[in-house]
């Protein structure tokens, strides 16, 4: 595509090109799926070990369909924030995950979720626990394998009884979903935030089930996960 795609604003193209940074942080060769429908883009990534699809909404200044996937490095080289505009890369051959994406609809919240504030704290502790483990770990243990098996026994915890396990608040968190929402003196919430898809006002933070899915829902971004024996579900396996 050789027009730009124009955001409704330079904070929306910020954000994006925050998430994009992150998503690239963790893996430089990181790709993303592209769905633009109307006013609003999604971009679906998947940083490396935290197991779950990361997912960023931007309000579009005009209507664009498309639906691809690329380098997350060349489309975050692409965005001007000042011009609010963003030129898509070529296409590239997509990692198995980028063609089976959470279903669009029949998202039904789920009780439970504990306040921002709250899930912060809790990957707090997790991550001076690891770090606890890692070092009283003695010399012939402290091996990959070891390490592994310790991240997945915290990582696999559940959130306050509810389903969502808390390497899916982790990766919110490390993404930069879980920050405060910007609120400027009129009260609605700042360019960028929410996002098309991501709730509405400065609480739109939600644990959402669909099929075989759970979705941490902010105002930033969702992260998106299947269920613990879900089974197939509804899924969605759209071309590439």
């Amino acid at each position: 595509m050789t027009l730009p795609l124009h955001l409704a604003d330079s904070g929306e193209a910020a954000d994006l090109a925050a998430f994009l940074g992150r998503l690239v942080h963790y893996d430089r060769a990181a790709a993303v799926r592209l769905q633009a429908g109307g006013g609003a883009l999604a971009v679906f990534g998947r940083p490396p070990s935290f197991e779950v699809l990361a997912i960023r909404t931007a309000r579009l200044a005009e209507p664009a369909t498309l639906d691809l996937t690329v380098s997350a490095g060349e489309l975050l080289e692409s965005v001007d924030e000042a011009a609010g505009t963003l030129r898509v890369p070529a296409a590239v051959t997509g990692p198995p995950w980028a063609g089976v994406l959470p279903p669009r609809g029949g998202w039904q919240q789920l009780p439970g979720l504990p306040p921002v504030e709250a899930m912060r704290a809790a990957v707090g502790a997790a991550v001076a626990e690891f770090r606890g483990r890692d070092d009283a770990l003695p010399e012939d243990r402290r091996t990959r394998a070891e390490r592994d098996r310790i991240g997945r026994d915290i990582w696999s915890r559940t959130v306050a009884g509810t389903e969502l396990p808390l390497r899916a608040v982790h990766a919110a968190q490390s993404l930069g979903f879980l920050r405060p929402v910007r609120v400027p003196a009129h009260g609605a919430p700042a360019p960028g935030a929410p996002g098309p898809h991501a709730g509405s006002g400065p609480e739109a933070v939600a644990l959402l089930a669909s099929g075989s899915w759970l979705r941490l829902r902010t105002a930033y971004g969702s992260v998106a996960l299947r269920r613990p024996g879900g089974g197939l579900g509804t899924l969605q396996v759209r071309p590439v």
